[in-house]
């Protein structure tokens, strides 16, 4: 049935009452709004006051203490999905990929085999693509006045002195000490994820038992845990909010595009071949750099940045050591030290004449249409040419000590953003 309607059909007092009605509930809103959030400090203000007549002292608010070494223990097993997770209270910064030898009691084919077969331990490496830890042969590694130096720059004879480390070093630090009766030989996976409890930072580590009397040989063992491996036990994807570390989609971004940040995780790969084998070499990661600093007691310092009249750089805190880099290299590093605020790789053309002019003071003469074009080419956004130079830049500081401290000193940046070097312009001195 078709259904018809006329205005003169219409409640028109019905509507009014309606539209009144809905009128003063906006607008009396707000009112009720402010009424209830100031009648709390109403009722709280006559509270108090009436305290105050009956001479009762306000109560202290409850603060939320850390737990002792003790009643963490005692807490319950922190929930993990796989089995041979193990809980322990420092293994802050262990992030690279180790397999640290552990073991309550000695084995004397192990002990061998990790002291006088180099060749075996290389080949579990290969497999596992863990670099492999034997806690025992660390100190004479460390003990390197080259690895020292590196690590201590500001230090003048830094020394770790005599130090033996037993293979239950790192079974100190469970949580739950029970655990060690387990852990009679294996390897301990540092690479962990934390959670908090009680006040404490609780890290889960992974265990991987080895045994020389069972029925796998050793190599099989290991291929069994080089599967494991394979299994996603780290913390999973991390989301960092606020930065985008990626430039834009226009042509003039390609060598932001192709800048190697290392605001998030450290990267020498991008480094010539000897330079990167130097580093690794140097290098001492994950339970051995910890070790390192707990054995030398560092009090870390930066040095000032030192430019003499003929443009050498030095740094004088770290037992004045000389920085080295090629003219052109150099004069980029000079463009970026006087540009504190920091470059966009897309505003290089504008300071082309800047640049130029910091050349030809490292090398006086004539411009070569050579060296122009080096120039060009480093200036240029579409060209590589500017990360081929932050790359040598970086380098000339890592080869000479470790990425905590070198960070400060070389060019770093998000992509999409402004690249420059962190250190305070007031530790940088201009003959």
């Amino acid at each position: 049935m078709k259904m018809n309607l006329k205005l003169k059909d219409i409640d028109w007092s019905e509507v009014m009452i309606n539209v009144i009605t809905c009128i003063v509930f906006v607008i009396a809103l707000p009112f009720f709004i402010v009424y209830f959030y100031f009648l709390r400090y109403i009722i709280n203000a006559v509270k108090w006051i009436v305290r105050r007549i009956r001479g009762v002292e306000e109560e202290a608010p409850k603060v939320k203490r850390k737990l002792t070494l003790e009643e963490r223990r005692a807490q319950p097993r922190l929930p993990n999905r796989y089995e041979n997770a193990v809980e322990l209270f420092d293994l802050q910064g262990m992030t690279s990929k180790d397999l640290v030898y552990v073991a309550n009691e000695e084995n004397e084919v192990l002990n061998d085999l990790f002291e006088h077969h180099p060749e075996v331990v290389e080949r579990w490496e290969e497999i596992t693509g863990y670099s492999i830890v034997y806690l025992p042969n660390l100190p004479a590694v460390l003990q390197q006045s080259e690895v020292l130096q590196y690590y201590f720059p500001y230090m003048r004879d830094p020394s770790i002195g005599s130090t033996k480390i037993g293979n239950d070093y790192m079974l100190q630090q469970l949580v739950h000490p029970e655990d060690r009766e387990t852990m009679r030989h294996g390897f301990l996976q540092t690479e962990t994820e934390y959670r908090t409890c009680g006040g404490w930072k609780t890290f889960f580590a992974y265990y991987h038992p080895l045994t020389v009397d069972g029925e796998e040989t050793l190599d099989e063992q290991i291929r069994s845990i080089a599967n494991e491996l394979k299994k996603d036990t780290a913390v999973g994807d991390v989301f960092y909010c606020g930065v985008k570390d990626e430039a834009g989609d226009d042509p003039e971004d390609f060598a932001d595009n192709h800048f190697v940040s290392q605001k998030w995780e450290e990267d020498i790969h991008d480094l010539m071949d000897e330079v990167r084998e130097r580093i690794e070499k140097l290098r001492q990661r994950g339970v051995a750099e910890r070790l390192l600093e707990e054995l030398v007691h560092p009090k870390e310092q930066l040095s000032k940045l030192i430019i003499t009249k003929d443009y050498r750089i030095f740094l004088p805190a770290f037992n004045n050591m000389e920085i080295k880099m090629e003219p052109l290299v150099k004069a980029v590093y000079f463009l970026f030290l006087k540009h504190p605020e920091g470059l966009y790789f897309k505003q290089l053309p504008d300071h082309r004449k800047e640049l130029t002019e910091i050349y030809l003071r490292l090398r006086p003469g004539e411009l070569t249409p050579q060296m122009q074009h080096s120039i060009d080419d480093v200036t240029n956004p579409l060209s590589n040419s500017i990360n081929e130079k932050c790359a040598r830049i970086r380098a000339a500081f890592l080869s000479e000590f470790d990425h905590r401290l070198a960070e400060r000193y070389f060019i770093n940046g998000f992509r999409g953003e402004k690249k420059s070097i962190s250190l305070p312009r007031g530790m940088v001195v201009w003959e």
